[in-house]
């Protein structure tokens, strides 16, 4: 028996990515093409349209579809865009079925990517987000979306580039996997 993507990606969008006031037509119908399955192991291609964060890899998870479009209609991806997915495969391949040239990067040098571009996403949650991160954002109006998170809960936040700067805003609350090697830094506690 054989799954039916397509139809699972359609309830996806209407039952997790819209009712989360994901409200973006274009990302709402990338989503409904872009074939998340595909990025998982065969043996956990049954799980990609669940609500839920599951294991590509190692210390690797796609997030749950609804971050990934609340993310992604924060960062207002337009085609024509150049765009570093940071650990995020599936945000990698929404924003190409938008028109949006995206370069990927889930390898050791996940910290120091090199570059510059109009958008960075990042799947996994971060204890701290690197400075090399916000560096690879174009001068004037590069965005970033990543998930900090140091304890049980962690924060979506939308980072801005201006030629003034770097300034950051919260987008809402995620429980996404910490992804390995950007686990919190122990510190001394008597």
């Amino acid at each position: 028996m054989s799954a039916d993507f397509a139809a699972q990606r359609a309830v996806m969008v209407e039952s997790q990515v819209r009712v989360a006031d994901v409200t973006d037509y274009a990302i709402q119908d990338a989503m409904r093409i872009a074939p998340r399955e595909r990025l998982l192991p065969a043996d956990k291609a049954y799980l990609a349209y669940a609500d839920l964060e599951v294991e590509y890899a190692p210390g690797r998870w796609l997030l749950k579809p609804r971050d990934v479009g609340k993310l992604l209609q924060a960062l207002k991806p337009r085609a024509g865009e150049k765009a570093l997915a940071i650990a995020a495969p599936y945000a990698a391949a929404v924003m190409e079925a938008m028109g949006v040239t995206v370069t990927r990067l889930d390898s050791p040098e996940l910290a120091s990517p090199g570059g510059r571009y109009d958008i960075v996403v990042c799947e996994g949650a971060v204890s701290e987000v690197p400075a090399a991160w916000s560096a690879a954002l174009n001068e004037d109006g590069g965005r970033m979306a990543v998930v900090e998170r140091k304890g049980p809960v962690g924060r979506a936040e939308l980072w801005l580039r201006t030629p003034h700067g770097v300034g950051r805003r919260d987008l809402f609350d995620c429980a996404a996997p910490v992804m390995a090697g950007f686990e919190p830094k122990p510190t001394f506690v008597f």
